[in-house]
């Protein structure tokens, strides 16, 4: 059995959570509940703080973990990124007061800072040749202006919406980050085993998620054009139709492509264009 630690609330717990049904694991979980364990996957699941999952999976507590991309990087553990996976994405910040002034960060030259990423807000800081007195707090960070705490906080920011309730507004991005999977770095050949399938399933699924699967009908004087457009995963299936002279075709659209595509496709000929959301898609 392998063990994966979660964070236990908030939308990264969401989305690792759909992410590991999508794969098909079946579990039962609940919010009082601080672990679960798969029906049909050797996979037991801790649901933990952000903040702890990184050293929980380094210390072998946890096998694998889910966390945020910008926790991993404060903690100076990024050796045990294991995969990008592309979801829950945001970015820490700096904001400073609604009607501050403000040119670029070396505004902040000599001033104060709240943050509960003091080393990202350092790296950044050095980088742009900027000496601010940075205080390190957990939670609640967006109040510290309004408190005379600080002149300016640096927060990982979503939609931005907490910061205009706290009166604030967004200056500099310091960091992007997203989820990502990590994995301690002794598993032994049974649990790494266990990992590889994990990968494999999560895989199909961002692949399936990042396409479309288009199915049309053409003349087929219009073939040859059509194919350019649609490659597929290696070339379009076409289908002779009932009425002579035309086919069907069906293939795979990568979805940052799939509107220019649509468009070139009608275009070309292209007619009952139909699109079918994939499931799972394995290369």
């Amino acid at each position: 059995m392998i063990r994966l630690a979660i964070q236990k609330s908030g939308r990264l717990s969401e989305d690792s959570l759909k992410l590991i049904r999508e794969c098909g694991i079946s579990f039962i979980s609940t919010s009082s509940k601080l672990k679960t364990e798969a029906t049909n996957f050797p996979l037991e699941i801790l649901f933990l703080r952000d903040d702890d999952i990184p050293g929980y999976v380094a210390d072998g507590v946890a096998d694998i973990g889910i966390v945020g991309q910008n926790v991993l990087v404060e903690e100076g553990l990024q050796k045990l990124s294991v995969k990008n996976l592309g979801f829950s994405k945001c970015r820490l910040s700096l904001a400073v007061s609604k009607g501050a002034e403000y040119q670029d960060v070396t505004t902040l030259q000599g001033k104060s800072i709240a943050t509960s990423y003091p080393n990202l807000l350092q790296e950044f800081l050095t980088s742009k040749g900027v000496e601010a007195d940075i205080h390190t707090i957990s939670g609640s960070v967006e109040i510290a202006p309004s408190i005379g705490l600080a002149d300016a906080v640096c927060d990982i920011v979503s939609s931005g919406s907490t910061l205009i309730s706290n009166g604030l507004r967004e200056v500099e991005t310091v960091f992007k980050s997203e989820a990502v999977l990590i994995a301690n770095q002794n598993l032994g050949q049974e649990k790494n085993r266990l990992l590889q399938q994990l990968l494999f399933r999560m895989e199909a699924v961002q692949k399936a998620q990042k396409s479309k699967y288009v199915v049309l009908n053409a003349p087929n004087s219009a073939i040859p054009e059509i194919k350019k457009l649609l490659p597929g995963i290696k070339s379009p299936t076409i289908i002779p139709l009932a009425e002579e002279g035309w086919s069907s075709l069906h293939s795979v659209v990568n979805e940052d492509d799939f509107w220019d595509i649509i468009q070139k496709l009608k275009e070309a000929g292209a007619e009952g264009i139909l699109v079918v959301p994939i499931e799972k898609m394995i290369g």
